[in-house]
């Protein structure tokens, strides 16, 4: 039986979904010493999921610089603090491999916010936004392509949190390491749905959402 998928996903339905958490180990670093272990065994993973965080500004012209950058495997997910380790060489390094594909959502935006912090040349970033126009999903947010592909619920009330505090709270940490993670589940769904064509398209007409 193939798997039913939407075009536009209700946004009404997500909030009676069971809510889905990052399951793994999550590390925080936040040292420009500890960045180089860090990416070390990151890079020698098949695949990994990309996100970032930054202090949300409330006032008209306040700009924050990004403040989190996590990396995340199926088990393993990596809190960078920009704030305290700077974009060391190493996290340059991480940034430009071209070895291990890393897998975001609207990351276009997020490259655009790290090299505020400092230039560099972009590696190997696959963008889910233009993957899944491929099976003809137009959803782009996180939480409502989760939903549609595992009916499933991102919790996001931690996305308007202060970044930039000394010390991340556990909700703050579960819900960056969450968004880098699924970037990975939903990249491989999306790969093994098209690999065999194990899906059904429904077209939402407007206005039934």
């Amino acid at each position: 039986m193939k798997k039913v998928i939407y075009n536009k996903f209700d946004k009404a339905q997500i909030t009676q979904m069971p809510v889905v958490s990052f399951p793994g180990r999550i590390i925080v670093i936040i040292s420009p010493g500890e960045t180089e272990k860090a990416v070390d065994y990151l890079l020698s993973q098949p695949i990994l999921g990309v996100d970032t965080e930054t202090r949300p500004s409330f006032k008209k012209g306040e700009q924050h610089k990004v403040a989190l950058l996590q990396v995340s495997t199926p088990d393993t997910c990596f809190l960078f603090r920009l704030n305290t380790t700077g974009m060391t060489p190493a996290i340059i390094r991480f940034l430009e491999d071209t070895t291990v594909p890393k897998v975001g959502l609207s990351w276009h935006d997020d490259l655009l916010s790290l090299k505020r912090r400092k230039e560099f040349n972009p590696g190997l970033f696959v963008e889910l936004q233009s993957l899944v126009k491929e099976i003809g999903i137009e959803d782009m947010s996180l939480q409502k392509l989760y939903a549609n592909l595992f009916h499933k619920k991102i919790n996001k009330r931690q996305q308007l949190s202060n970044w930039d505090r000394d010390v991340l709270d556990d909700k703050q940490k579960l819900y960056a390491a969450t968004d880098a993670w699924a970037c990975i589940n939903i990249y491989r769904e999306i790969v093994r749905l098209q690999d065999g064509k194990d899906y059904e398209l429904r077209i939402v007409a407007e206005g039934e959402q």
